[in-house]
């Protein structure tokens, strides 16, 4: 796979902010979003919710700083903000059947508008970064 794909000036913007995105969202797991993020973690993971919450903040931070500074990675790094998307859909889809609100999703309506966001994250990461072209080269 093509690991360098010139990207324009609107998918850097893009890139920085989604990176910008993350950062504060991994800030929230550490700090003023916890319990937030704690409704979203499934009943089913065996482990304390705010565990999770604290563990899950460590990779948000890590491909957020790598999505602002580590251009020469970026293909890579958009690949895998995007199958982390993917591995954190089920949070979400939790926060749903279990009618928990956070981050102000305080309806069913609300929640279930929320899932069809994850592929426009999904879409955005990989664009953004070039991973989408280098994929579709391949």
């Amino acid at each position: 796979m093509q690991t360098h794909v010139h990207t324009n000036a609107l998918q850097n913007s893009a890139r920085i902010l989604l990176g910008i995105f993350m950062v504060g969202a991994a800030i929230g797991h550490f700090s003023f979003a916890r319990a937030d993020f704690q409704a979203q973690v499934p009943n089913w993971v065996p482990m304390n919710k705010d565990t999770v919450v604290l563990l899950s903040g460590i990779p948000e931070m890590l491909l957020g700083l790598a999505l602002i500074f580590w251009t020469k990675q970026k293909v890579y790094i958009g690949i895998i903000l995007a199958i982390f998307y993917v591995l954190v859909f089920p949070g979400n889809l939790a926060q749903y059947t279990n009618h928990y609100d956070a981050f102000g999703l305080n309806t069913d309506q609300k929640r279930l508008t929320r899932l069809f966001f994850q592929p426009v994250l999904i879409l955005w990461a990989l664009w953004s970064t070039g991973a989408l072209k280098a994929l579709m080269k391949k």
